[in-house]
């Protein structure tokens, strides 16, 4: 019998094994022991679910879901256990999951008319639990896309049969489960007995929390503090995050585009001039609205804006610059960066690296004393500036000044500046933004857009256009650009004043050109090969167009180029 030499990088072993051997069967060969279950695995750096066949050598490496891709089969597998425990429950209903929170998936249920009540929640969770005890496949089927499209239609997931007839792919991959059927972007586990841990609960509004399963890992919660979080949320009308998903997605059903399928057939249809003309006009109108709370605060002295890599922070600042001064203010734009302390000062972390995104890595006393400076201003006076020079490690004095003067309102940028740490000045004098591009628009009524993979498509054309690196490098930096968000940005996005949306309906079409090219020149040898397999695979959804139509204003232009600013 003809047999195939695999390599599992969790043991160490190379071993022949029959063509056709699956990973579960190798995993049980090898008694590989995770943390957790094994979920899947990645085969030459790409993942595939367990029944996976393998005929070629290869490298495997099995996953739980303490790895990114893990978590994500995890949550997928989740959300379909729940949309089906909806549709068995409520045949008229469907399960639409909205977008995330730091706690989990936020969802609604499309086709209900009434208040979604405590015991709706409880027959979910007693029918999904019965899903899991039943420990029923997750079945996956490559058919033909006209195939996939009859059966989306029979299920009444309108959406999907859209977006399949835009996508023009000519096979298509449709999930099962029992007598449900759906379409997810990405693998599932090998059935619904792995989902033992999950919890629902009613969220503010009429919609539904599906509680991301490393909860108490992630937000260092237990259920019971964890349920009271919620009805505080509740009782004050959700967070400052929940309500600008919301406000979006109000946009978004004014606008008729929810969903990826929508979106494509309108630029089709219409082209792209009235999806960039009012989307670019609503970032303009908000931004105009956030100059006017600012100004209506008496003794508002200081903006502190703080957002995620690629969220746009500086373009936006620039804007709120002009906004600003149409109000009649002068303006002074300074950086966090520039008061970082010199390089042998520096913290490291637990690797020994600089850590320069410790709040420690800032000259805290030397920036409140210029802040403070900046205050007690009573007349036309003159601050120098520092530059910090990242070549040497060394903050410098190169002769940048700013003018300040009791009409002068000095904008903040950086990554700390929701941190109640940073200052020393009483809040009165301050007003906080946090930007980040809080992407909407759905691939479909289950698969939402990661907020985190727009930004990171940002990136990627972004640090090819003017930092000289490819897509390999920036996959690269990307995981620690997460880890440092999660710990100096996330934690303090409710500190903020008001939340600045800076995604664009259209971008992710216009991107796509810049963004596809360089992925694909990621090698399989690289073990970010399947990263960026699966962007490749999320950008195909998207209709490309031109960038030509957008504004030098535009946030769009701090990642593309062709800005009328100053970076």
């Amino acid at each position: 019998m003809s047999s195939v030499k695999i390599f599992c990088k969790n043991t160490g072993l190379c071993k022949e094994y029959p063509l056709g051997t699956t990973l579960s069967q190798i995993a049980a060969d090898q008694n590989v022991r995770l943390k957790d279950d094994i979920l899947g695995a990645k085969v030459n750096h790409k993942l595939r679910e367990l029944s996976y066949e393998l005929y070629k050598p290869k490298t495997v490496e099995f996953i739980d879901i303490h790895n990114d891709m893990g978590y994500s089969m995890y949550m997928r597998s989740m959300v379909f256990i729940l949309f089906k425990a909806v549709r068995d429950l409520w045949p008229e209903t469907t399960l639409k999951v909205e977008h995330s929170l730091p706690w989990g998936s936020y969802c609604e249920l499309n086709g209900w008319k009434g208040k979604i009540t405590l015991s709706m929640v409880g027959k979910i969770r007693k029918r999904m639990q019965e899903i899991v005890d039943a420990d029923l496949p997750f079945a996956r089927i490559q058919m033909p896309t006209e195939e996939a499209i009859d059966i989306f239609k029979k299920h009444r997931l309108n959406e999907k049969v859209l977006l399949f007839q835009t996508r023009r792919e000519l096979y298509t991959s449709v999930y099962t489960l029992d007598n449900a059927a759906n379409y997810f972007y990405g693998y599932l586990v090998p059935s619904t007995g792995y989902i033992r841990n999950f919890h629902i609960d009613r969220y503010f509004g009429n919609g539904i929390i599906a509680v991301r399963p490393d909860l108490k890992e992630t937000v260092g919660a237990n259920t019971r503090d964890f349920l009271s979080h919620l009805l505080s949320e509740a009782l004050h009308g959700g967070s400052k995050l929940f309500k600008t998903f919301q406000e979006q997605k109000e946009w978004l059903d004014i606008m008729g585009v929810p969903y990826v399928g929508k979106l494509n057939k309108v630029l089709m249809e219409e082209g792209p001039s009235r999806l960039i003309q009012v989307s670019e006009a609503l970032q303009e109108k908000k931004i105009a609205s956030i100059a006017d709370m600012v100004v209506k605060r008496p003794d508002c002295r200081i903006v502190l804006i703080s957002g995620p890599s690629s969220s746009g922070k500086t373009t936006f600042c620039k804007r709120l610059s002009v906004q600003l001064q149409v109000l009649g203010y002068q303006t002074a734009e300074i950086s966090l960066d520039d008061y970082f302390v010199d390089r042998e000062k520096t913290p490291r972390d637990e690797n020994g690296d600089y850590d320069f995104e410790c709040l420690e890595a800032v000259d805290r006393d030397f920036f409140n004393q210029q802040l403070q400076q900046m205050l007690e201003a009573k007349k036309d006076t003159e601050i120098k500036l520092p530059t910090f020079d990242f070549k040497d490690g060394k903050r410098k004095f190169l002769g940048k000044k700013v003018r300040i003067t009791p009409k002068t309102i000095v904008i903040v940028e950086g990554i700390h500046g929701l941190n109640p740490a940073l200052t020393t000045i009483e809040d009165r004098y301050t007003f906080k933004i946090f930007v980040s591009a809080l992407t909407h628009i759905s691939i479909d009524a289950q698969n939402p857009i990661s907020s985190t993979d727009n930004r990171l498509i940002r990136r990627l054309v972004r640090d090819n256009n003017f930092r000289g690196y490819s897509a390999l490098q920036t996959l690269e930096r990307w995981p620690s650009v997460k880890r440092g968000a999660n710990k100096n940005i996330f934690p303090f996005q409710e500190n903020a004043d008001v939340m600045f949306n800076s995604a664009l309906l259209f971008e992710l079409c216009v991107l796509k050109k810049y963004a596809e090219p360089l992925l694909r020149e990621i090698p399989e040898t690289s073990e970010h090969y399947g990263e960026a397999g699966r962007l490749l695979k999320f950008l195909s959804f998207f209709t490309s167009i031109d960038e030509k139509e957008i504004p030098p204003t535009s946030v769009l232009r701090e990642f593309l180029g062709g800005s009328s600013f100053v970076y």
